[in-house]
């Protein structure tokens, strides 16, 4: 078959000539081979006879599956330099991946809330009804105020969090440490939660140095911290997938739109390249045309 001709021709090319590991030749290889899938499905017969429309139907049904945008990116990476071959082996006329944009240009926007499903969202646990309940109240409000990951805020320690600055000692990817504002609805929770609900969950380990603690007096994890998050979402009746990463999106999406300069987000998110962060610069046009007509000198 074509399809698979082609992928050796492109994986003995990748891995004699261009002398690239067996993982990443590995990686190209089932990127193409997923794709082939798909076009053979669709009743093609060879890579040579689909043009740009149909590779870029290809990415739309993945990112509609959804993909993470790195998985989509790599995929296009391995069409374009399938198509690359192709192209210097005189098997087709011309590359035409050669002007769809770059991996790194190609981007699939973030899901977030608006600011009213967040305010929403924020009533879903009460401050007056137990201490898990002002618990995962305070997780909601840690992950919209300071955009932390949900690893990030289950490592919190007690000695993380300075009340009277409001700043926060977060340990990101590769163990990078960054401060972090905490926004001062979350600072008072956080007070709060300190004082009363925290030393209740730590009756069964009074020296467990974690901020947020299970009602066993456990370290919580990731999941914990997903299912509160849902359970949050479904309380209220937000029907979208609400996952712990909406409110890291939302807390940027939010701050962009009031005007915050990209580099302090990008500070704040701990994004170590600020193309990362770029993407909530495509999240809301109106907002940014609102920021250019009042600050720019020829508005």
């Amino acid at each position: 078959m074509e399809f698979e001709r082609d992928i050796r021709m492109l994986t003995e090319y990748l891995t004699v000539e261009r002398g690239l590991s067996g993982n990443s030749v590995a990686a190209y290889s089932s990127d193409l081979t997923d794709a082939a899938a798909f076009f053979i499905e669709k009743g093609k017969k060879s890579w040579r006879v689909l043009d740009a429309d149909e590779l870029l139907d290809y990415l739309q049904y993945c990112a509609e599956h959804p993909m993470k945008s790195s998985t989509i990116a790599r995929r296009l990476i391995s069409l374009r330099l399938l198509y690359s071959r192709l192209a210097d082996e005189g098997c087709i006329e011309q590359d035409f991946t050669a002007v769809m944009d770059s991996p790194r240009r190609w981007k699939i926007l973030p899901d977030f809330l608006s600011e009213d499903e967040v305010d929403k969202l924020l009533t879903a646990y009460s401050t007056s009804e137990g201490s898990l309940e002002m618990r995962n109240r305070l997780i909601v409000e840690l992950l919209y105020s300071s955009g932390l990951r949900a690893s990030e805020l289950t490592s919190l320690k007690v000695a993380d969090c300075d009340q009277e600055s409001g700043l926060l000692r977060v340990t990101g990817k590769g163990s990078k440490t960054r401060m972090v504002p905490c926004g001062r609805p979350a600072l008072r929770i956080l007070v709060r939660y300190l004082t009363s609900a925290r030393p209740e969950l730590a009756e069964k380990n009074p020296h467990a140095p974690w901020l947020l603690l299970s009602k066993n007096s456990r370290k919580l994890n990731r999941e914990w911290v997903w299912s509160i998050i849902q359970e949050a979402a479904a309380r209220v009746g937000i029907s979208k997938n609400v996952h712990p990463h909406t409110l890291r999106h939302s807390f940027a999406t939010h701050l962009l739109s009031h005007g915050a300069d990209l580099r302090c987000i990008q500070e704040m998110l701990g994004h170590s390249d600020i193309s990362t962060t770029e993407v909530y610069t495509h999240i809301d046009p109106n907002g940014a045309l609102g920021v250019l007509r009042r600050l720019h000198p020829r508005r």
